[in-house]
């Protein structure tokens, strides 16, 4: 078992991989899409972090988003946190889904609700990566198990809450047997809350871990406008300087654009993937907050009309990566393609 801080060039989550690390994607294959839902509690995001009981009353719109899924081929990963493990609503809906093989379900850590409660109630301590190993540790394989005794099987794949993986976290997720991670949110900076900065990564999938058998795929984020040539630095520019950032989404000569349809017009994401498609990007991997299917839970969906748009928003994006000849692909297939890449173990 491994405790310690993994050094950099030592397949560290938190910090961006040498080229040597990066996963190659088999030229044979066709490129592909991949769909991650953070499926969590409802809790109110500007309020401050408590453990208090939160309601999961949202999960009953999980079935209309799946049937979407399932006309359109599409196998997501569900990524459930303690709430959501326990709710037996979330249960009853979601285990038939994973029992038939419509999805995969993953594991998404929110420390602040995840036991033991050893850490004390702060903004960097919902990083979990801010964690002593330990209690990381211990969090980690206390959700892993309540996963695999409620849904019967042991998840692979895995994403910290607020996408807070630390210097400890690639060793801990080999050690638990997780296969994917999908915590770094490339192009986003979130070090002036204590959390990592991403904004040195690139959306391509890399190994990880002591020995480079974990695999890690980043929230495609894309630059686009007449200046995305400049890429990261030009990004962590207008990070710094709001005004800057304004100027240059208002001119459109440079705006950073994730994939989710949360708070990202349809329009700005297929202009992002015909840019990374046309740059020879692969591999897509999509991501959104399940109480966003119903609305009045977040920011994103207030009310019916934004959940028209949320759906359409989806027909809207799947239509172009059809178009492009992008296929979908479910998180534990897409390791097994890239399995064939992946380095010998020492």
């Amino acid at each position: 078992m491994n405790d310690g801080r993994l050094a950099v060039g030592q397949g560290r989550l938190d910090i961006p991989p040498p080229k040597s690390s990066l996963a190659a994607y088999p030229a044979a294959d066709s490129p592909r899409f991949l769909v991650f839902v953070d499926t969590e509690e409802e809790f109110d995001w500007r309020a401050p972090i408590s453990r208090d009981a939160h309601s999961t009353h949202h999960v009953r719109a999980i079935p209309r988003l799946q049937e979407m899924f399932d006309a359109q081929g599409i196998s997501p990963t569900y990524l459930v946190d303690q709430p959501i493990v326990e709710s037996d609503a979330a249960l009853a809906i979601l285990r038939p889904i994973l029992d038939r093989g419509g999805c995969a379900i993953g594991a998404q850590l929110h420390p602040w609700v995840s036991p033991p409660f050893d850490e004390a109630l702060t903004t960097a301590n919902s990083f979990a990566g801010n964690l002593p190993s330990a209690l990381e540790r211990a969090k980690i394989t206390g959700l892993t198990q309540s996963i695999a005794e409620r849904f019967g099987r042991h998840p692979s794949i895995y994403r910290a809450g607020r996408y807070g993986i630390g210097p400890n976290s690639a060793a801990i997720l080999e050690d638990l047997s997780y296969r994917l991670d999908v915590s770094v949110r490339a192009g986003f900076d979130y070090a002036n809350e204590g959390g990592p900065d991403f904004t040195g990564f690139t959306p391509e999938p890399f190994w990880a871990g002591p020995s480079g058998r974990l695999l890690a795929l980043p929230l495609t984020t894309a630059y686009v406008g007449a200046l995305r040539r400049f890429g990261s630095g030009l990004n962590r520019l207008a990070l710094r300087q709001g005004h800057v950032r304004g100027l240059l989404a208002r001119t459109g000569l440079f705006t950073r654009v994730p994939l989710t349809p949360e708070g990202v017009s349809a329009a700005e994401a297929k202009e992002a993937i015909r840019v990374l498609a046309g740059e020879g990007l692969r591999i897509f991997s999509l991501s959104f907050h399940s109480p966003s299917l119903e609305p009045g839970h977040t920011q994103y969906v207030r009310d019916a009309a934004d959940l028209k748009v949320f759906y359409r928003w989806w027909d809207e994006v799947i239509a172009l990566f059809h178009k492009l000849a992008i296929a979908p692909c479910g998180g534990e297939d897409f390791v097994d393609i890239m399995a064939n890449g992946r380095p010998k173990a020492p």
